[in-house]
């Protein structure tokens, strides 16, 4: 009885939007919280990691950026999606990090920081031959994305591996919409000559 109360209880939880989650866990109901943690922390922990390039240091970092979320809640404003909302505190969180942590602290908007990232492709049944080549393709993409500026390899992954629109991006990074788009326009263009450049043709 005790599992069928806790997945009814889960169903029901997973049926709440965020905004309402944050409206439970305002009032005072830890599950409501707990379930926005549930949704988020995966793809914030893989966001961090990219962004650190440290398994370890996007585990702490994640937990301090759940706490300051949790403490922030009653200053979260409805008018934003929540999702952007808790990726800047990531963002900030992530930079902030960065910089304690480096011998030439500089913003990740400076063309010329360095670090590690990946992006994911979503594979679908494949035959291993098919596999091989796009752990090939993957791993192709992964280096030419380290090899872009720190400012333009972040707009990549958070609108390419987070999926976030051109609007949220601006919202998380604090620039200018104009300038999101024409960084990642440079970004791609970045990336097709390296790609050009390294022998794959028709990009």
């Amino acid at each position: 009885m005790t599992i069928i109360a806790n997945a009814l209880k889960l169903e029901k939880l997973n049926a709440l939007t965020d905004g309402e989650l944050v409206a439970k866990a305002i009032a005072g109901r830890e599950d409501g919280f707990e379930e926005l943690v549930r949704r988020y922390q995966r793809p914030i922990t893989s966001y961090v990691y990219r962004m650190l390039g440290n398994y370890d240091a996007s585990l702490d970092v994640t937990q301090e950026i759940f706490i300051k979320v949790y403490n922030s809640l009653s200053r979260y404003s409805s008018e934003y999606k929540f999702s952007t909302w808790l990726y800047k505190i990531a963002h900030n969180a992530s930079i902030d990090h960065l910089r304690r942590n480096s011998s030439n602290p500089q913003s990740l908007e400076a063309e010329n920081k360095d670090g590690s990232y990946e992006l994911q492709i979503e594979s679908k049944r494949l035959s291993p031959e098919q596999e091989r080549e796009r752990s090939e393709w993957r791993a192709e993409i992964e280096t030419v994305v380290k090899c872009l500026p720190g400012g333009y390899r972040e707009l990549i992954l958070l609108r390419h591996a987070q999926d976030l629109s051109y609007d949220e991006i601006a919202e998380i990074t604090n620039l200018p919409l104009g300038t999101v788009k024409n960084r990642l326009f440079r970004a791609r263009e970045m990336m097709r000559e390296m790609f050009i450049e390294r022998g794959f043709t028709g990009m």
